[in-house]
């Protein structure tokens, strides 16, 4: 259906809802720290299933804690969703995942009082958990319940950083580990997540929202390059197998390889560790980290190859021995074409200035989409700033986002 109507939706109401879902788990005067399952956790989704029943919508709590909203359709065609995780990093700020959900309640909320009944039913939904913020495998607990992607073993197998089970962490707040498989949903036509964008691209644009058309692959490894330990002062250069020469080679060959690659190609290494880290010895090994990322799939695995490829090339020539092994492996996630376009058009008849472009974090929409058709809109974000209490995103511009958001849905549902 055209949805050149302009979509209303009240600034005040977003301001006010932002602010009182960052009040649970609030830090100083912007943060927010609210890990899954906890106090805060909980006060949050009460919230927010409060809230989605002041709004008129059915609400239901799934078997890991995801809050959904209904606003149910006048056929039985599988329905329209949008919504983002609500926990955060230790501490974070109010937009990252929570500004999705919110935005995802708002739009909902706006639809019912100017259209009234859809003809697919309109869900809002805040996932329990994307941030591992508490468990650090907890890999996407929300949304992957809802695509069936949590094992039978894995509760006991997720550990906090205290040591407890995800699985114990879900007793405490009345959730049974056993119904996990309840949390599942095959009724879902299209997902739709709005997001912060947690970089500088629209801000260097000038621009308020992006349409993304697709979401970055991310391999991290671990490496390790070995040498010989020796004096620092007695033994020859030319003699010497060195891992921290090695490894500042490789390190400066890695992201000099995704400068060359240019943009969307990212390499970050993150974690360096010297064995021994003393002035005067030559070390034994270096343990480091990288991250690279590419939301084209033939780019990303040539990415990947360059990046191995250094590395073996490096030890060699050095008399090193080279090892990594692959610690998270997400293909890249493309966007649903139907939905790009959609969402591009109604931006447009919205007036609402936009890029489209990939995303370089992962998201839930890349969970979402195995079961699903997806994309995402992104939100300007003030100086690229994310996981951190300093990110802001104006008002203006998540009252934008919404908009689009909110048009989208209605092409979709009405």
């Amino acid at each position: 259906m055209n949805s050149a109507k302009t979509i209303e939706i009240d600034p005040a109401f977003v301001e006010k809802t932002i602010f009182e879902l960052a009040s649970y788990g609030a830090v100083g005067e912007t943060g927010v720290s609210r890990t899954v399952y906890s106090p805060e956790w909980v006060g949050a989704t009460d919230y927010y299933s409060r809230s989605c029943a002041e709004a008129g919508l059915d609400v239901h709590r799934d078997a890991v804690g995801n809050v959904w909203g209904r606003l149910r359709g006048a056929t039985d065609e599988k329905a329209v969703v949008s919504g983002s995780h609500i926990d955060s990093q230790t501490p974070g700020g109010r937009y990252d995942g929570a500004l999705g959900a919110v935005a995802a309640l708002i739009a909902v909320r706006a639809l019912k009082q100017q259209f009234g009944t859809p003809r697919r039913s309109l869900e809002a939904v805040a996932f329990c958990e994307e941030e591992s913020s508490r468990f650090p495998n907890a890999n996407y607990w929300g949304s992957r319940a809802v695509t069936g992607r949590i094992a039978p073993g894995d509760p006991e197998r997720v550990i906090g950083f205290s040591g407890e089970t995800i699985a114990e962490a879900m007793r405490s707040v009345g959730l049974d580990p056993e119904c996990i498989p309840e949390a599942r949903r095959s009724d879902i036509d299209s997902f739709v997540e709005l997001h912060i964008e947690q970089g500088p691209i629209l801000e260097q644009a000038g621009l308020p929202v992006a349409v993304v058309d697709a979401i970055t692959g991310i391999r991290h490894y671990s490496a390790e390059l070995a040498g010989v330990q020796n004096h620092a002062g007695a033994f020859p250069m030319d003699i010497r197998h060195d891992p921290l020469a090695g490894f500042a080679e490789i390190a400066s060959g890695l992201i000099n390889t995704a400068h060359r690659l240019g943009r969307p190609a990212v390499t970050t290494v993150g974690r360096v560790l010297v064995e021994p880290n003393f002035p005067g010895i030559i070390p034994a090994k270096v343990g480091f980290t990288i991250d690279a990322r590419h939301p084209d799939a033939a780019a990303r695995n040539r990415l990947y190859e360059m990046h191995e490829g250094l590395m073996r090339e490096v030890a060699g020539r050095r008399g090193l021995s080279v090892d990594w092994r692959v610690m998270i492996d997400h293909q890249p996630s493309p966007s649903d074409p139907e939905i790009v376009a959609t969402l591009q058009r109604v931006a447009a008849e919205q007036g609402v200035p936009f890029l489209t472009m990939a995303s370089g974090a992962g998201h839930d929409c890349q969970q979402m989409a195995a079961i699903a058709r997806t994309a995402m809109i992104f939100v300007r974000s003030k100086d690229g700033r994310s996981h951190t209490p300093e990110e802001f995103s104006s008002l203006e511009d998540i009252v934008a986002g919404i908009r689009v958001l909110a048009a989208g849905l209605h092409a979709l549902a009405y």
